[in-house]
């Protein structure tokens, strides 16, 4: 019997090659990585090459503090829109109908506010309400009488925007009270002593910078605790890294100009709330199971009526925010406003990662296909691009997004 025995540990490494399979060991490490968690992050790498990309092409102009301060909040109402996109596409339906609601929930804002002098405190919350009302007659329609979500809220996109025309007579309305232009255009004032940054923002910065580190060593310990399977240390602390970084830039850019944007913090609110419940909520499991195998969770017990039913009140709130976003920032309703909104929020949530099926998808992802596409369009009005070829580039970033989740879910199958 042979007693030959091959030793492939690293310290059968010829002399003087220690450092060169170190570092090969380590890329292989993180491609192998890459290539098991290609759909979560896919499109992050994508966003870090299209802004790299972007900043060459310009001059350095794309992440100038002022352009990143206009790109959040350019983007911002699209953002909000996305998450709650997010969520009916993965309850397996869809929502044509946000865009038009985005303009009447503006619409009835300005008639509260300038036309009957209503505070503004006072006519958030109607218009709030106004939203939840309408998710909840769609999601009624959609849920309890069956009638297929494309063809009620096809309905509602025609049925708002021709309400929105009533109620501003086809005229724009404004302008806005101070407070409730802040929502889309304001900053967090300035606190503590001259630093030439905003201190307010700094200090949120390092806040959410050890939320971000805590919780991903949570999540690690969780699951390690579970016996699941964890990415690699070295891939870990990788990946911590660059959140850290990402971050800690972004904090510093916005920093240096006049601060975090007040919708800025709306948006981080929603983000980590959203997370949160679809990550550790019964509702959010519930809202997985009926869009990954729906006759599996009516037999594990799901109310799936229920829960379809609270998806689509969700999205009206959600578009409902938007819309008084959108009408602060532009301090005026518009018959036009929300155009193709309902567009932008389906791109996004397919380009961040959610399936043509439904039961995929992460709130994190909307919020990654939303910046995608706002980078793409702030990068090409910097380039000077026309309108004709910003919509055959998003289009076909589109188009490649969407294929990659078949060919990754078929690949996933085989």
């Amino acid at each position: 019997m042979s007693t030959d025995v091959t030793d492939k540990s690293p310290a059968a490494a010829p002399p003087g090659k220690g450092g060169s399979t170190a570092g090969e060991g380590l890329l292989q490490l993180v491609l192998g990585g890459l290539r098991r968690n290609m759909r979560q992050y896919g499109m992050l790498i994508a966003l870090g090459l299209i802004i790299v990309l972007f900043q060459i092409w310009t001059g350095g102009d794309l992440l100038l503090p002022r352009n990143v301060s206009n790109l959040v909040l350019q983007n911002s109402y699209i953002l909000i829109l996305a998450i709650g996109m997010m969520l009916v596409i993965i309850a397996g339906h869809i929502d044509l109908s946000v865009g038009s609601l985005t303009a009447f929930v503006g619409a009835f804002a300005a008639v509260l506010t300038v036309q009957h002098g209503v505070s503004w405190p006072i006519a958030l919350v109607l218009c709030l309400l106004v939203g939840a009302a309408a998710g909840s007659i769609q999601g009624f329609l959609i849920a309890y009488l069956g009638i297929p979500s494309f063809i009620v809220t096809l309905a509602g996109m025609l049925l708002f925007r021709g309400l929105t025309e009533i109620l501003l007579k086809g005229q724009t309305l404004g302008p806005f009270p101070n407070g409730l232009q802040k929502i889309g255009n304001g900053f967090l004032p300035e606190v503590g002593p001259d630093t030439n940054y905003h201190n307010l923002t700094l200090l949120l910065g390092l806040v959410l910078i050890a939320a971000v580190v805590g919780q991903e060593f949570r999540d690690r310990r969780r699951q390690q605790e579970f016996s699941l399977d964890v990415v690699p240390t070295r891939l870990f602390l990788l990946k911590l890294t660059a959140l850290v970084a990402a971050i800690l830039v972004l904090t510093l850019l916005l920093a240096s100009y006049k601060g975090a944007p007040i919708v800025l913090i709306i948006l981080g609110v929603l983000v980590v709330g959203y997370g949160y419940v679809m990550r550790n909520a019964v509702f959010g499991r519930h809202i997985y199971a009926i869009g990954g195998n729906l006759p599996a969770a009516k037999l594990s017990g799901v109310k799936d009526k229920k829960v379809t039913f609270y998806v689509f009140l969700n999205m009206g709130v959600l578009a409902a925010l938007a819309g008084l976003v959108v009408a602060a920032r532009l301090n005026a309703a518009s018959p036009k406003a929300g155009v193709n909104f309902e567009l932008e929020a389906i791109a996004s949530s397919f380009i961040g990662g959610a399936s043509m099926s439904g039961g995929v998808g992460t709130v994190l992802g909307a919020i990654i296909g939303g910046l995608v596409l706002g980078v793409l369009n702030n990068g090409m009005n910097l380039l000077s691009v026309g309108t004709d070829w910003q919509q055959v580039i998003k289009g076909l970033a589109l188009l490649v997004a969407v294929g990659f989740d078949v060919w990754n879910k078929r690949k996933s199958g085989s």
